[in-house]
């Protein structure tokens, strides 16, 4: 559906002259309006059913559905649904949920509930399926025992991916892609690209439920954005355009941020005959200025990556060596890769052939246009003439590889605090999202080493070499982390920016 716009500036002089939204009510309702540019298709978040693409993300981020264990500040595995885990052996699973978690319908989440939501999660969802490897699930009263079909070090981990909330399976999934979930709201109304209705949960489980109606509005454009929170459209907001931060850098309103794993990053086509040139890559990877980019475009909202996991990480960017920006030294490997500029146009050719790169990209994420116009300006002082797609439509694009030479998107690489989440989405051969078709003999070695690995430092050490093997091939150019920040009127309180970028609305989310 195409996206609308939801802030003209007519209506935005008429709320100027209106009541803010989240005021009480006539019936003394707290409500509150959230804004938000990547609640979307363009993201994979068409509705908020988990088992539906990424469509966990905003299950989870809006208080519908919560996962067995979550993440504290530190990314450490800590209760939830589940109160505690025990790893019998290698292939088994023995979770013990908490006493009294209900549905939002009253339903008891059980272990038989709980059961049937996970088979019915590898049932259609193909990544979850490939991440978990369940063999079956047992039911013993508040209890379930999962075998898989081989060791699953990271199960735990994964259990906690958005895909992993826990729905009522008995209750159904609208065809809108509502679903009935344990957190502390519940979805009334859904339309894709536009807006969530949410209304508080009174069957909650886990304490008082602060706000009594929500609605989440999709505002895919930045600016428009950065109006609305202006104009009290509403009340908070998620992926503002950086340029518009200063506006609001005043006692009206209020951040929330905190460095992520997410990162924008370049993926290079192999099977594009631009591409698939080791020497292309290389001058990519050093043609790119990563500090530019952050200091300048993104205003020093985010900080330069080295590899996939930032430097918070045990198996982060300190422990790897990657190309630094070298426009000289990029020159000097595509003149030796036979890439010249014999026609003095500025652009190098090789048997006829101008280096165009098609870069497709995406608009919802304000990053990465950003970026886009970062690559294009200084890959193109090194003779690259960068043509930018960004658009969209971009996920039916980046699966023909006859159609892109580099893809940048922006992905939180550890959603699991582990090394692993990354290159079985992304860089192995049995990667749902490979579309770049990469192929690495010792990537592959590693990760099934990894596969078997239940040692936490021998897994980070395994994720290090693993970076450094993509990056020795320019297999991705990570140019950034984000330091993901949401922007609220000063009276919000309990919306609280978190590392792996699941948890925002929740029972603690109130406005004054």
């Amino acid at each position: 559906m195409k996206t609308k716009k939801v802030i003209a500036m007519a209506l935005m002089l008429g709320l100027a002259c209106s009541l803010s939204v989240g005021s009480v009510s006539a019936e003394d309702k707290k409500t509150f309006v959230f804004g938000d540019t990547t609640f979307n298709a363009e993201n994979e978040e068409a509705d908020v059913n988990p088992q539906n693409t990424y469509a966990g993300w905003a299950c989870i981020r809006y208080g519908i559905g919560e996962t067995l264990f979550k993440y504290s500040d530190d990314m450490e595995i800590e209760p939830w649904i589940a109160k505690e885990y025990e790893n019998l052996d290698d292939c088994t699973w023995k979770i013990t949920l908490n006493d009294g978690v209900v549905f939002s319908n009253g339903r008891a989440c059980d272990g038989e509930a709980v059961k049937e939501s996970l088979e019915d999660l590898i049932a259609h969802h193909e990544r979850a399926a490939g991440d978990l490897c369940i063999d079956s699930i047992e039911a013993d009263g508040n209890t379930i025992t999962i075998k898989t079909t081989e060791p699953k070090p990271a199960l735990i981990n994964y259990l906690c991916d958005p895909y992993g909330c826990i729905i009522d399976v008995e209750a159904g999934i609208t065809d809108d892609g509502i679903v009935i979930g344990t957190g502390p709201f519940v979805a009334t109304e859904l339309v894709t690209d536009d807006h969530l209705e949410l209304v508080k949960n009174e069957n909650y489980w886990n304490g008082d439920v602060n706000v009594d109606e929500v609605t989440v509005r999709t505002i895919s454009d930045g600016d428009t954005l950065a109006f609305a929170l202006q104009a009290g459209e509403v009340n908070a907001a998620y992926g503002m355009a950086y340029a518009s931060y200063p506006l609001f850098e005043n006692e009206d309103f209020t951040f929330t941020s905190t460095p992520t794993s997410r990162a924008f990053y370049a993926w290079m086509n192999f099977e594009s005959p631009v591409t698939s040139d080791p020497a292309v890559r290389q001058a990519i990877a050093m043609g790119i200025d990563k500090d530019s980019f952050v200091s300048v475009l993104l205003n020093g909202y985010g900080y330069p990556a080295v590899g996939a996991f930032p430097d918070t990480f045990s198996f982060g960017g300190q422990n790897l060596t990657t190309e630094s920006y070298d426009p000289e030294g990029a020159k000097q490997v595509l003149e030796d890769a036979g890439w010249v500029d014999t026609d003095g146009d500025g652009i190098r050719e090789k048997d006829g052939q101008d280096l165009v790169i098609r870069w497709l990209t995406y608009p919802s994420r304000q990053e990465l246009p950003l970026l886009a116009e970062s690559a294009q300006a200084t890959l193109k002082e090194i003779g690259m003439d960068v043509q930018v797609n960004c658009t969209s439509d971009n996920n039916t694009i980046r699966k023909d590889p006859t159609l892109w030479d580099v893809y940048a998107s922006a992905m939180v690489t550890a959603p699991t605090g582990d090394p692993q989440y990354f290159f079985t989405s992304c860089a192995l051969d049995s990667s749902v999202s490979n579309n770049g078709h990469y192929h690495s003999d010792r990537l592959e070695e590693l990760a099934a080493e990894m596969e078997k690995e239940f040692d936490t430092d021998k897994r980070s050490d395994l994720g290090i070499e693993m970076q450094q093997t993509v990056l020795d091939d320019h297999a991705y150019v990570f140019c950034s982390h984000l330091k993901m920040s949401m922007i609220m009127q000063s009276n919000v309180t309990g919306l609280v920016a978190h590392p792996c970028d699941y948890y925002e609305l929740t029972a603690d989310l109130d406005i004054n």
